[in-house]
């Protein structure tokens, strides 16, 4: 491949629909037969089917008949889909084809407008994505999560023992939400009374307008911009300290490649960290005790074997895939699996149905908690892109269970969870449960 194949310049950039277009596209995929709707007019793409958590059949179906996918138009505009393992992986891999960078796109299916596009790492190809990743891995590197353990396992256990017995209350509030939120507050080193603000701001960063969040692009914009003014006083405390403290802020006030960042990308790489170190732990924490309650017999197993937890963390992430996407766009002319991807277009992994390959996962529906080799999963991503606070989610997920275990061996959900409109974040707004008395 020739070095002018891969320039960026000239690459046609794809922005929303209108309001109008948009509500045409939107939901036609919902309460239909997967194999009634002709192939080519299938969108996985909808938002609504992932409410409804009828996307399975969908993605069934082009596994089976048509892996790499063209969906000719959408409310997102036209886009590839990728949905088995090996071509997911073969996309994630190659960063010098199919590329992140914010200007042409970014990382989900959505592609931003021109007046409000946030640089962040993830959504930077190398060598300046390797620079500024390289600033804030250290917060996440082995030593530092051993410094973390204690601390994550005595606000768990705390969390934990303040749960009502005999009593219904929301799983995701009590315990998703404020450990993850408890979390993010200490790795920012964060006020702590205005932790939830981090939430907050996480959920206006992703959700859709009229998804009961934000009703317009333009709130999104005022909020991220609020989020923008908190953290821009945090750096002006913390950029001239003598000795720089541990925390994110202070390694991106003072690292080389990040210090003079533009408002725009410190504030894209302040969401990249904020959703990084929430909906990963936030929604594995509420799917792992959904599983478990859909499947009673590993949950059995679980109770009678606790040592099985470090593996059990693994299944989970892999069952619920907390990120259904990641999206790229090619730079170049590229076949895969059969088919001609265009310079410029749209290709959308589907980690989530990665997840459920028979041809790479034994038995991939089925949630089973002493699994082989139950950490060969895509939802943390491949290359150079893997998610860098993959450990960090696997401890806290681990020091959760190990600490529920001892206390309260069971805890049933007594409805079904209210899922999140989003066909990016595969998590839930609501769950209730009930420890029994």
């Amino acid at each position: 491949m020739s070095e002018a194949a891969i320039k960026i310049d000239d690459i046609p950039l794809r922005r929303r629909k209108s309001d109008e277009e948009v509500a045409v596209l939107r939901g036609t995929m919902v309460g239909r037969d997967p194999y009634s709707v002709p192939l080519e007019d299938i969108d996985v793409g909808q938002p609504e089917i992932f409410r409804d958590f009828t996307m399975w059949g969908f993605f069934d179906r082009l596994r089976k008949e048509d892996p790499v996918h063209y969906c000719r138009d959408s409310e997102f505009g036209p886009y590839w889909s990728v949905t088995k393992y090996k071509d997911i992986m073969e996309v994630d891999t190659n960063h010098h084809v199919f590329s992140s960078d914010a200007h042409l796109g970014g990382i989900t299916i959505g592609d931003p407008d021109d007046d409000f596009i946030l640089p962040m790492f993830i959504a930077m190809d190398p060598p300046k994505h390797d620079a500024q990743r390289k600033v804030v891995s250290p917060i996440v590197a082995p030593a530092n999560l051993a410094k973390l353990e204690n601390t994550i396992r005595e606000r768990a256990r705390a969390l934990i023992d303040a749960m009502p017995v005999g009593k219904e209350f929301d799983w995701v509030d009590h315990i998703s939400i404020e450990l993850t939120t408890q979390m993010l507050a200490t790795l920012f080193d964060f006020p702590w009374e205005d932790r939830r603000k981090l939430t907050r701001w996480s959920d206006v960063a992703t959700t859709r307008p009229g998804a009961g969040i934000i009703d317009t692009e333009d709130q999104r914009r005022e909020e991220l911009l609020e989020c923008l003014a908190y953290f821009t006083d945090l750096w002006n405390q913390r950029v001239n300290a003598k000795e720089p403290g541990g925390d994110l802020i202070s390694m991106l006030a003072h690292g080389e490649s990040t210090r003079n960042m533009e408002p725009m990308e410190y504030l894209g790489n302040i969401i990249l960290l904020i959703v990084g170190g929430n909906d990963t732990t936030r929604n594995s924490l509420t799917g792992g005790l959904l599983a478990l309650n859909e499947n009673p017999a590993e949950y059995d197993k679980l109770r009678a074997n606790p040592d099985l937890i470090p593996n059990m963390v693994s299944e989970i992430i892999r069952w619920q895939t907390p990120l259904a996407h990641m999206r790229r766009t090619a730079l170049a002319d590229y076949e895969l699996g059969g088919k001609l991807i265009k310079r410029g277009d749209k290709v959308v992994m589907w980690y989530v149905s990665g997840n459920r390959d028979e041809e790479v996962i034994a038995n991939p529906n089925d949630f089973i908690i002493d699994r082989d080799r139950a950490r060969q999963h895509l939802s943390f991503g491949f290359g150079v892109h893997r998610c860098v606070g993959n450990r960090l989610a696997e401890m806290q997920l681990k020091i959760v269970w190990e600490e529920l275990l001892k206390v309260h061996p069971r805890i049933e959900v007594v409805s079904p969870p209210k899922r999140v409109l989003s066909s990016f974040v595969k998590g839930y707004e609501q769950m209730m449960v009930r420890i029994p008395a």
